[in-house]
């Protein structure tokens, strides 16, 4: 896994510099997990940006994927990554001049995309419809840039699909049913299809990826958040987090450990 921290701007004491520095090395982390970049490696197959054309990465976060699809498009192209977190665009511009890139980045949400009717040749849009309220409104807007005969690569992960073995299967429960409380659309993945469907764009193509952790690692942030919620929530015992708890360690020490979550793909085409 590599570790692609960001620049000097994020390097102080401030407590905002800090959380953007840990969220662009989650971002990283999450980029250089298999499942992801197979995923990404289907979608860009599938999605099929055409050189010289304009595409847009909703949604951008380090810029990573615009890069890529400003490389596809090449120097003819137009390449645009929406981001509405400033300290995100930063980094994003930065690492995109430093590679050379010609991609560059706005300000902007997936509800109002800073670009006209039908101006969009390719829509990238990742791991962004699980924060959203309103998804259906982020589709239609998806598909009011699109020309026609453009299309969308949209990918996301379903929650409900994580897994988290071994330990009680009830105290496993009141973990993962805490992820879905907390996020704004969990199901997020499984809706793609029709999401897509209903703002009238066509379905080419469908795929996903189990995301799956390291058998011999335990990701304790992410459990010891989840079991510090669940004991205050009361579904579960401090006693009964201890024993998961000491479950997921032995089962790593023996490399037996369980941990993923699935991630789906949809590629669409506006008629």
């Amino acid at each position: 896994m590599t570790d692609q921290r960001p620049t000097s701007a994020f390097h102080s004491d401030n407590a905002d510099a800090i959380g953007v520095e840990r969220l662009v090395n989650a971002l990283d982390a999450q980029a250089a997990n298999t499942g992801v970049r197979r995923l990404r490696e289907w979608a860009h197959r599938a999605v099929a940006a055409p050189a010289g054309g304009q595409v847009v990465d909703v949604g951008a976060g380090t810029g990573s994927e615009t890069r890529a699809l400003a490389a596809t498009v090449g120097p003819r192209g137009t390449a645009i990554g929406v981001e509405p977190h400033p300290g995100l665009r930063q980094v994003a511009t930065e690492r995109a001049a430093t590679a050379n890139s010609t991609a560059r980045f706005v300000e902007g949400d997936a509800y109002a995309l800073p670009l006209g009717d039908g101006e969009a040749d390719t829509v990238w849009c990742e791991r962004v419809f699980q924060h959203l309220d309103e998804p259906p409104k982020a589709a239609a807007e998806i598909a009011r840039v699109l020309r026609p005969g453009g299309r969308v690569a949209l990918l996301d992960t379903d929650w409900a699909t994580m897994i988290l073995h071994p330990g009680d299967p009830q105290v496993v429960a009141a973990l993962t049913s805490g992820v879905l409380a907390a996020a704004a659309n969990p199901y997020a993945g499984r809706r793609l299809v029709g999401q897509l469907a209903a703002a009238g764009l066509e379905i080419e193509d469908v795929g996903s990826q189990a995301l799956i952790q390291d058998h011999r690692t335990v990701v304790w942030p992410l459990i010891r958040m989840m079991g510090a919620t669940a004991v205050k929530d009361g579904r579960i015992t401090a006693e009964q987090r201890d024993a998961l708890y000491a479950d997921l360690t032995a089962a790593a020490e023996r490399q037996a450990l369980h941990m993923s979550v699935t991630m789906f793909g949809v590629v669409a085409r506006k008629p």
